[in-house]
């Protein structure tokens, strides 16, 4: 085969994703990997030159009938991004660019923003570059506005499938992307932005040589779209003056009343006392919360068995701070500890519920020992996944006002089923993404993260029967565990309508594409139809 220089055969045969929680077997002779040609003599040249080699792959999956999907870092726990005939590496793919005041709307500008806080990035920039790029190249030095836990995800990867962050006033990382570059045919690649907030100028458009898709739906449907609307070639980030978090945690804060009202209504009046700094406009303000809850330690009132609070206050860069400590690798302990307890829970039977409790008491402690407040860039802050190995973690969203409530019923499920690990809350802005997972105004992500084993997953299931009993509407994280999905979960998620309209929104921007974008995970979701032919 004759391929455009740029394009590589790629065989990956049996693949294991990065967390080694699934394996997937790719068709022979459908993979391929992408790299900048050489011989194109400069990064604009060296772009354009990639998307017309997108465009290639397109033409050959329509020719030979297969289904293509980007592949970044591999990230994700679920299937969300696996194709069944083949993937295209697009982890070279790192160029990025500053936007000059020439490829910026007159409109963007007249706000009072300035262009180097606008960042266009190639799909195959990985979250910890990108961090690189802007904290300490970048003049003057960035900052991404949110940014999930760890960051071994490309920042296409991280997007498509809603990685939330928590950033309490900002929301989710996508919900910093103002625009996006998307490959969706052989002859056809558009620039979508919203048209409540254009940001790309005429100019911009022809560098691309896209067309532009400037509508508010369209948008709101393909940044979180999991791929499959097309190739993602490039990304446009809305970015800010570099700023460090200072993080403090405070330990067996007792489960009350002033809990309650903190993590349903996110008032912190009840826990003034504990917070580092008081909440007055002359401080600084809180940029993140966790509470995390060890799930086999938890009584309400008592200050030895309470929930454990990690704050992050938002401060003003300075050069001279004290750096995060970390091993070279940048986590706490050992990447074996949590593969071997996973084969002891799975082989353990009857003897499991005796076991878990204990591993977890003793394992709690070194993921969440209280330190001195540490201080870091977003970059320094969320930089490695603590839990490796074969990890199970699911997550869920709900509105703030049912987290009390939820964290009950699971404590309860928990004395039944125990859990292998912890549970976390974050509390997240609302997304305006249309199958943004983060969706309810003040978005509440419960995750559970543990060892993954039958146990464990057992546990994710009951829990989310737990929460249809209730009557709690709920959705389930893209990119985390959600093997229990189906349509009619989905549709309920998110409701019909809304539905209807990013299928249709998809079908507008691909055509007779859409096949080449389509896999299991979107068959098994129903959202793999033409909607005109839907009953």
């Amino acid at each position: 085969m004759n391929l455009p220089e740029g394009i590589e055969p790629l065989e990956l045969g049996k693949w294991e994703n990065i967390h080694q929680n699934f394996t997937h077997t790719f068709k022979k002779h459908t993979s391929f990997k992408l790299r900048l040609p050489e011989s194109v003599p400069d990064s604009p040249a060296k772009y354009r030159a990639t998307t017309a080699n997108f465009q290639w792959l397109v033409n050959y999956a329509l020719e030979n009938n297969i289904q293509l999907r980007a592949m970044g870092s591999g990230w994700s726990f679920s299937d969300v991004a696996i194709s069944e005939g083949g993937v295209v590496d697009t982890k070279s793919l790192r160029l990025t660019f500053n936007m000059g005041k020439s490829f910026i709307d007159d409109a963007w500008l007249a706000q009072g923003k300035k262009p180097e806080n606008l960042f266009f990035t190639q799909c195959g920039v990985s979250i910890l570059d990108l961090n690189e790029k802007l904290e300490k190249e970048s003049n003057p030095k960035r900052s991404l506005r949110a940014s999930g836990n760890s960051n071994g995800q490309t920042v296409a990867g991280a997007t498509s499938t809603g990685t939330h962050g928590g950033a309490f006033d900002i929301g989710a990382v996508h919900d910093s992307i103002v625009g996006l570059h998307i490959i969706t045919g052989p002859d056809s690649h558009v620039w979508v932005e919203r048209s409540s907030n254009p940001v790309a100028s005429d100019n911009f458009i022809q560098w691309l040589g896209a067309e532009l898709v400037r509508d508010d739906d369209a948008f709101n449907a393909a940044v979180v779209s999991f791929g499959s609307f097309g190739f993602i070639h490039g990304i446009l980030l809305e970015v800010e003056p570099i700023f460090l978090l200072e993080q403090h945690k405070v330990p067996n804060v007792p489960y009350s009343d002033a809990v309650k009202k903190l993590i349903n209504q996110r008032d912190f009046s009840g826990i003034a006392s504990r917070l580092p700094y008081p909440q007055t406009p002359d401080q600084p303000p809180i940029y993140h919360l966790d509470v995390v809850v060890n799930p086999h330690s938890f009584e309400p009132d008592n200050d030895k068995k309470g929930v454990y609070l990690r704050l992050m206050y938002k401060l003003p860069y300075r050069e001279a701070y004290s750096k995060i400590p970390r091993d070279e690798n940048g986590y706490f302990y050992g990447d074996d500890t949590l593969g071997l307890i996973q084969k002891v829970l799975d082989t353990a039977g009857a003897l499991a519920d005796h076991i878990i409790p204990p591993l977890v008491n003793k394992l709690f402690p070194l993921a969440y020992a209280v330190t001195e407040p540490l201080t870091g860039t977003v970059g320094e802050t969320f930089r490695n996944t603590a839990y490796r190995g074969k990890l199970a973690s699911f997550a869920f969203c709900i509105d703030s006002a049912q987290t009390s409530k939820v964290l009950e019923a699971v404590i309860e499920l928990n004395k039944e089923n125990p859990f292998s690990g912890a549970i976390g809350f974050r509390f997240v802005k609302g997304t305006k993404a249309l199958l943004g997972f983060t969706k309810y105004e003040k978005s509440c992500v419960m995750e559970l993260d543990g060892m993954d084993s039958k146990i464990t997953r057992s546990f994710f299931i009951k829990t989310c029967q737990k929460l249809d009993e209730l009557g709690v509407p709920f959705t389930l994280h893209w990119g985390k565990l959600n093997y229990n999905m189906t349509p009619e979960m989905v549709r309920k998620m998110y409701g019909e309508e809304q539905i209807i309209k990013w299928m249709k929104i998809r079908k507008t921007l691909l055509g007779n594409s859409m096949p080449v974008f389509n896999n299991a995970f979107l068959e098994r979701i129903g959202l793999d139809k033409d909607p005109d032919l839907l009953a």
